[in-house]
């Protein structure tokens, strides 16, 4: 599904990423744990083709994915949820959902599809998204990145600021989409919302992996920083 090996990632002439290799399996949910600047969202948007200078290769679905425009990526099954959610906030629920439709031309029945897993989006389907609630809008954000159904999907701190019942919901929207064989890359900082929905955790530090095993072998957040030494999460 997607390979990535020595990746080594520039912003202007600041080596962001050394030598980062994973794989990411079909139906698997992959987690990048670390600190600010850690490097995380590099990844993901060296993934999208969002960083102008790389090193090494990112291969999907055995294709090279170096080098192709960004505004290509999506268009190979590829969805991206961003930190920060970046909706179009003058626009309807509805209008949002058609601007993810058009990537990959999807129509009514993928829209549809989308919105069977967040009725709440459907019942807002005519309101101004900037007057959503925070939990809203990243539903609205994961809903958008969905109208392309990607097979493989890239999301970038989704509880960042949800209260508990929104992180809830979000991550079963995570595990429903894992028995739909999607394969998802999770960008965290909260070990306790992801563990239930992550298959492997790989923690980055100063733009390299430090440490990767599989999410069963951490039974809480105290665990994980007592073996590990990884007090920043």
């Amino acid at each position: 599904m997607l390979i990535v090996n020595n990746l080594t990632s520039y912003y202007s002439n600041i080596k962001i990423l050394k030598e980062l290799s994973f794989n990411l399996n079909k139906g698997q949910v992959l987690c990048l744990l670390g600190r600010n600047g850690a490097g995380k969202t590099t990844t993901l948007k060296s993934i999208m083709g969002l960083v102008d200078k790389t090193r090494g290769s990112i291969l999907f679905n055995n294709e090279k994915l170096s080098g192709i425009p960004a505004h290509y990526i999506p268009k190979k099954g590829i969805g991206y949820v961003p930190q920060g959610r970046r909706l179009f906030s003058e626009l309807t629920v509805e209008e949002n959902l058609e601007i993810g439709l058009l990537a990959r031309k999807k129509g009514k029945d993928t829209k549809d599809k989308v919105l069977s897993m967040f009725p709440r989006l459907k019942e807002r389907i005519n309101q101004i998204s900037g007057t959503l609630s925070g939990g809203e809008q990243q539903m609205l954000a994961l809903a958008r990145a969905l109208c392309i159904e990607p097979s493989l999907l890239l999301l970038d701190e989704p509880t960042e600021g949800l209260q508990p019942s929104m992180i809830s919901l979000i991550r079963n929207s995570i595990l429903e989409l894992k028995k739909q064989g999607v394969s998802i890359l999770l960008v965290e900082q909260r070990i306790e919302a992801i563990l239930p929905v992550a298959d492997e955790v790989i923690i980055i530090e100063n733009g390299s992996k430090t440490f990767s095993a599989y999410a069963k072998e951490f039974k809480d957040k105290k665990t994980l920083q007592n073996l590990y030494n990884f007090t920043g999460l």
